[in-house]
């Protein structure tokens, strides 16, 4: 041995006496020859392939003229050096004798304040080298901690994003060689991490929390809260990648972290958030991850948790279909910290960034789908929490957060979350969003079962149904809800739903006569569809006609009260509509609400509406009112005591209205038949005097209106009607052939020739000629009108009427022919009359 080492020195002293000039050469002041000098050592020395004891004492001679070098002005000759020195600490068996000399030089050249090696890629040479020194050195660096922490320091905030990766890696490298000594000073390395961790380069950012796993775990573990907002912000970061480290790193926390215990609740969001994660592979790495730390944890606490082993194993019943329960471990460690971890939901759901609020509201469901019936005790602060989060204006909020509210309805006995959540629903819990509450109520009833559902329909239909709750509000969202409700129970209990049935109809019919949105109506009738169906009844008239009676009455104990503003208008409106002939079985009840709501004293838009509404009913009573044939019975009353008051003049706009409104109702009533022409002569005295005035109306459609029902009038009771009441009428109605409307003007010869037709034997002509007489004659002025149609409609009545009095019609006739623009249609006229019978025509003066 002896022999060989002072062989190895002999052939070190004959590299070094070869080396001599060129080591002389570095200090001259030609830097090509400096360069060269350089060469030549690498050349004779590393290159050579000599022995490792050989390079171990060249290196030790040829170590300080090296490292002077590092400071060369030439950058090739930097360049060079770093070269040297590197291969040698990579090939010499002893390189830790080189530290006391090469980690104090570094450490001036990498460590102060100012970067003093310019080039970007010597820099980054540098700390490869001294990465390669962490490799061969290992514990033999432990006396260096502080320059190594000073180089470290600079260098993960080198502008040279390889640098920083590479400063990265020699980081986590060094925490792993010297552990008992790294911790005492690796905070230092946090705050230079955190400002690396949002770089630009995602393979810089995920060094960078890779590295600062490793700083965290072989630290004191007092920083974990200076570098966990970092992190979570990585949770939402474009690269896959990054994500991917981010998770890894606090599973291996998790795992792996001395003072794992106190920080829990800090770390276990973050991992469960990679759970819902839109690349598989970070899903599946986050679960497995999961699984582990659940395992780990049940394993270190198995005393605590004997007594939960075995009946903690079966899923509760009701557990949500096709999910795959958490293991007990998973299952204890949100338990436990779920106190803790409520309170950063509700503020992080809030939050003003849209992928924060997201991902919250889905790490939400994971936490409920762990926590299960313990979510109870936390009910009051997550039942907040949701109704924020469901008025988020970002859709994938909203839908998460329905997620973990139908999980609560899974889990939370019905009785518990109903006495909280109907209590909001009555007292709403925010006046700018009131239907926060019912759609939490909606989903929360989505996730609970028929059976634990069942004892509780009636207080939840009996709340629904609450004017407070279904009347209160006319926004559309707020009707959206109340009807996603009753859905709900319809979808949950079907058949059960038969017990408040009358309830679900009663909120349904508030929900379409309130909506102001035609698909939400829909959708509301298709409920009261769904309400027949599961109740085994035929039609929805069938469900009316099981509960008009009642609906009727619920109507009537407020009809007193009514306004324009008043749901309840809205709501007879729908149950009339709806029923169709099913009202008819019900008249008796219904008259007198209708009396009560329609006095001349009541709201004067409310009567307009309700008008409008019966216009429609008695149009069409035979299908509807008039069913059952008991609309005749108080049709006499209901137009004495509800349609002639509403006629009477009274000044105002909205009363003009209000008596348009019900002479469409009077003319809807003499059309569709509600009213026999036995009745309507008994009523004509009452009647005629309101209709003939609303002919002098300023309103053209109330006066079109008046004349229609005079014509009605007479083709049903005219030829019964007695002369006295017939000269009462053409006097009117020849005043509107000079209307402004052409259509009155059309309608108002109509009813003048269906009077002319109502003439029987019990009118004497001879008596009654000046009332001839004067008709005749506004009807030849009409005959010359300027409006074609018009002259050829006189003349049929005319011709129509002729036989009346031809005599008196004759001298008429003639009195006008030559007055008249063109006699054509007096001469047809006069020839028409020498056409009738002898008889006729010689009428007595």
């Amino acid at each position: 041995m002896a022999a060989m080492a002072a062989g190895d020195e002999h052939a070190a002293s004959e590299v070094l006496r070869g080396l001599a000039r060129h080591l002389n050469c570095l200090n001259e002041d030609n830097k090509a020859t400096r360069k060269r000098a350089l060469e030549q050592i690498k050349r004779e020395t590393v290159d050579k392939g000599l022995s490792s004891s050989v390079l171990q004492e060249v290196f030790s001679a040829l170590l300080k003229p090296l490292l002077k070098c590092l400071s060369d002005p030439m950058e090739r000759c930097r360049e060079t050096a770093i070269a040297v020195i590197t291969e040698f600490i990579r090939c010499v068996p002893k390189p830790e004798e080189s530290l006391p000399y090469l980690m104090p030089c570094l450490a001036q050249r990498l460590g102060e304040k100012e970067i003093l090696e310019p080039a970007e890629e010597l820099r980054l040479s540098a700390v490869e080298m001294l990465t390669l020194t962490v490799e061969t050195c290992g514990k033999h660096l432990a006396p260096y901690l502080s320059e190594m922490i000073n180089i470290l320091q600079r260098t993960i905030v080198d502008p040279f994003p390889d640098v920083k990766r590479e400063s990265c890696k020699c980081t986590v490298k060094f925490a792993k060689c010297v552990p008992e000594h790294f911790h005492m000073q690796a905070e230092s390395l946090v705050k230079p991490l955190m400002q690396t961790i949002a770089h630009q380069h995602s393979r810089v950012r995920v060094s960078v929390i890779e590295t600062t796993g490793a700083v965290i775990q072989h630290g004191t573990g007092k920083n974990v809260d200076d570098v966990l907002s970092h992190l979570a912000q990585r949770l939402f970061d474009d690269s896959p990648q990054v994500r991917k480290a981010m998770t890894a790193v606090v599973g291996d926390w998790l795992l792996h972290m001395r003072d794992r215990y106190s920080y829990f609740h800090k770390l276990i969001p973050l991992l469960l958030s990679s759970i819902n994660d839109e690349i598989p592979e970070i899903r599946l790495l986050a679960t497995d991850l999961w699984r582990q730390v659940g395992a780990q944890w049940e394993k270190e606490n198995e005393d605590d948790i004997k007594d939960k082993m075995d009946f903690l194993l079966t899923p509760p019943p009701f557990y949500p279909p096709g999910v795959e329960r958490p293991g007990l471990g998973c299952r204890e460690l949100v338990i436990r910290n779920l106190g803790r971890l409520v309170p950063a939901i509700t503020h992080d759901v809030t939050d003003w960034l849209v992928p924060t609020r997201v991902r919250t509201s889905q790490l939400l469901s994971v936490l409920l789908l762990h926590a299960e019936d313990h979510s109870t005790q936390h009910l009051q602060p997550l039942l907040a929490t949701l109704y924020r989060a469901c008025t988020d204006s970002e859709r994938d909020v909203v839908i998460n957060c329905l997620a973990a509210a139908k999980l609560l309805g899974n889990f939370v006995p019905p009785a518990v979350f109903l006495k909280l959540l109907l209590d909001h629903v009555t007292t709403p819990y925010s006046s700018s969003h009131p239907w926060a509450p019912l759609m939490v109520l909606a989903a929360v009833l989505g996730g609970c079962s028929k059976p634990l559902l069942k004892p509780h329909l009636e207080q939840i239909a009996n709340t629904l149904v609450q004017p407070d709750v279904c009347q209160e509000y006319q926004q559309v969202m707020y009707l959206e809800q109340l009807l996603a409700c009753v859905d709900v129970l319809l979808h949950q209990c079907d058949s059960d739903c038969g017990s408040v049935s009358l309830q679900l109809l009663q909120v349904l019919v508030t929900v379409q006569g309130l909506s102001t949105d035609t698909n939400l109506s829909e959708k509301a009738l298709e409920s009261v569809q769904c309400l027949s169906k599961v109740q085994g009844l035929d039609s929805v008239m069938e469900l009316y006609r099981q509960h008009m009676g009642q609906l009727l009455d619920w109507l009537s104990a407020s009809v007193n009260t009514w306004s324009s503003y008043s749901p309840q208008r809205l709501q007879l409106h729908i149950i009339v509509i709806q029923s169709g002939p099913v009202i008819g079985e019900f008249v008796s009840q219904l008259m007198p609400l209708f009396r009560s709501c329609l006095q001349p004293d009541k709201d004067p838009e409310m009567r307009l509406s309700i008008f409008t509404m019966l216009a429609k009913l008695l149009l069409n009573a035979a299908n509807t009112l008039d069913s059952q044939r008991h609309f005749h019975e108080e049709s006499e009353k209901f137009l004495c005591d509800v349609l002639l008051p509403n006629l009477v003049w009274h000044a105002g706009r909205i009363a003009a209205a209000v008596r348009t409104s019900a002479l469409s109702c009077l003319l809807a009533l003499l059309h569709g038949g509600a009213i026999t022409p036995g009745q309507l002569l008994c009523l004509e005295e009452k009647l005629r005097p309101k209709v003939l005035s609303a002919l002098e109306e300023d309103s053209q459609m109330s006066r079109l209106l008046a004349c229609r029902s005079i014509a009605t009038i007479l083709r049903l009771i005219g030829t019964s009607l007695h002369p006295e009441s017939l000269n009462k009428i053409y006097p009117e109605l020849l005043k509107r052939l000079d209307d402004s409307s052409e259509e009155v003007r059309g309608v108002a010869l109509q009813a003048l020739g269906l009077w002319l037709s109502s003439l029987t034997k019990d009118y004497n002509p001879a008596l009654c000629a000046p009332h001839l007489q004067l008709l005749f004659q506004q009807l030849l002025l009409h005959l010359d009108d300027p409006d074609a149609s018009v002259q050829d409609q006189v003349l049929e009545i005319l011709k129509k009427s002729s036989s009346i009095h031809p005599a008196l019609l004759r001298r008429e006739v003639e009195a006008v022919r030559d007055k008249q623009r063109t006699p054509l249609h007096c001469d047809e006229l006069l020839q028409h009359i020498s056409s009738l019978p002898t008889e006729t025509t010689d009428c007595p003066e």
